[in-house]
């Protein structure tokens, strides 16, 4: 019977072996929790692996990895499963569960945070802030830390205090031989460079040490909802205003139609609105002055703005991102929020297939914008804003619209832009993720490859091939 519900390729007897070496939990199909444990983020990801490995620490990863390995099989990692393209999970091979790794520990004396590979962002939101603490990175407090980080790490204070990897101190990696290794500054320096912003292409990182900044318990926040019918002249105001706000100050744009809102009139919920949510890491009274010029533009729906606990206000948008619902997403970098642009977005806008669409334009620059491009494997710093095209819907019989609306927005918009964000990638395509790094950047990616994941184990990803 075992034999029946596991792949071909493995023998009952080799996964009874492996079971045995395991001090976490191995799931075969039919197993309970197996169908749980497989599920990720975006419904319209429904992979069955061989087994799943629920993993507890970092020798139940090296014994996936290694049979994985020494049997052919595809293997995928699991950390917050939140990734839009659905790598955490494969057909028929090995997926490394990551999510019973949940363990923070912060050292309040010198402000660094060790976090588990299967942490995710409310798990170091939580234990960070009982010392006056956070993490920089993030923006949903269901995204797992893990995969946020290799990706580079962008969230509300990002423009203060640099990206998630910019605070990378360490991590443990297990490296496709089945080694644990460290890497940093002085160790493995090589490694350590490919880990922030490569993805998830040279191992599986067990564990982070990060930097940590003073931060809350309340933060400046909140939204401003602004017109539709405003939204042309707003965003052209909006694409100049935000670049001469300090680095404290960060503020975003989401065009959508409006969610029920608590502060906004029950009429505008279903209406299309744009959402102006922002963040300022200091003294209040600067954050409402800087806000003010946002507030005072045209006539606004509603507004909540105030002091938040910074916690709260990090899982503020989870509601809008539930686990379940399909979801496509197209993204770039953009030289600029230029006429042509905001002209563009507008008339896609007017066309979006489900009430749940959005398009988000983050406001970038900042600390994480002056760091060198070449000293971290994320090297597109100095673009201004982020277009992030998100697609999100629930009957399948509706996908082809949507995602050929994300598809041309995102074409129509390609001229303006400058390389792509790699947390926000699809499954688009060897070229697509080469416009992730410039080209000595990937040259340099690919020679980290060969060294180590020459015969490209780690292939569940925004794959750099070796």
């Amino acid at each position: 019977m075992l034999q029946q519900l596991i792949n071909p390729s493995i023998a009952a007897e080799e996964a009874a072996g492996l079971r045995a070496s395991l001090r976490g939990e191995l799931l075969l199909p039919g197993d309970e929790g197996y169908d749980d444990a497989r599920a990720i983020w975006n419904g319209m990801i429904d992979r069955r692996p061989g087994l799943i490995i629920r993993c507890l620490g970092a020798n139940d990863v090296v014994a996936g990895v290694n049979f994985a390995r020494e049997k052919g099989l595809p293997l995928a990692v699991k950390g917050g499963g939140h990734n839009v393209a659905g790598n955490a999970v494969c057909d028929d091979g090995v997926m490394l569960d990551l999510s019973l790794m949940r363990s923070v520990q912060v050292n309040p004396d010198n402000q660094t945070v060790r976090v588990d590979g299967g942490c995710l962002l409310s798990d170091v939101d939580i234990e960070t802030q009982r010392h006056g603490l956070a993490v920089s990175g993030g923006i949903v407090s269901h995204t797992g830390v893990a995969g946020l980080t290799l990706g580079g790490g962008f969230g509300w204070i990002s423009r203060k205090y640099g990206l998630s990897i910019d605070n990378l101190i360490s991590a443990e990696v297990v490296t496709a031989d089945g080694r644990i290794l460290t890497a940093s500054q002085e160790q493995h320096p090589d490694l350590f460079w490919g880990l922030r912003g490569g993805g998830g292409n040279f191992g599986v990182v067990t564990s982070f040490e990060f930097r940590a900044a003073p931060l809350g318990p309340d933060v400046f926040s909140g939204i401003v909802a602004h017109r539709f019918e405003d939204a042309k002249a707003y965003m052209q105001f909006h694409a100049e205003y935000v670049r001469t706000l300090p680095d404290e100050m960060t503020v975003w744009m989401v065009i959508r139609h409006a969610p029920p809102l608590p502060f906004l009139d029950e009429s505008v919920h279903g209406k299309l609105v744009v959402l102006v949510p922002h963040v300022y890491v200091g003294d209040p009274a600067e954050g409402e002055r800087l806000i003010q010029p946002i507030r005072d533009f045209g006539h606004p729906h509603g507004e909540f703005i105030g002091t938040h606990p910074w916690a709260v206000w990090q899982s503020a948008f989870d509601g809008l991102v539930t686990h379940g619902a399909r979801n496509y997403w197209k993204s770039h970098h953009l030289r600029t929020l230029s006429p042509e642009v905001i002209d563009t977005v507008l008339d896609f806008v007017e066309r979006m297939p489900s009430p749940e669409c959005e398009i988000f334009v983050p406001h970038m620059e900042g600390v994480a914008g002056r760091v060198s491009a070449d000293a971290t494997a994320y090297a597109h710093r100095t673009a201004p804003f982020i277009l992030n095209i998100h697609a999100r819907w629930h009957d399948p019989a509706d996908d082809e619209k949507n995602i050929a609306w994300a598809r041309d927005l995102h074409k129509a918009t390609a001229e303006y832009a400058q390389g792509v964000y790699v947390n926000f990638l699809n499954d688009e395509g060897q070229d697509r993720v080469r416009d992730a790094y410039p080209p000595q950047t990937w040259e340099r990616l690919v020679a980290l490859k060969r060294r180590y994941d020459p015969d490209n184990l780690f292939h569940m990803n925004q794959n750099i091939q070796p």
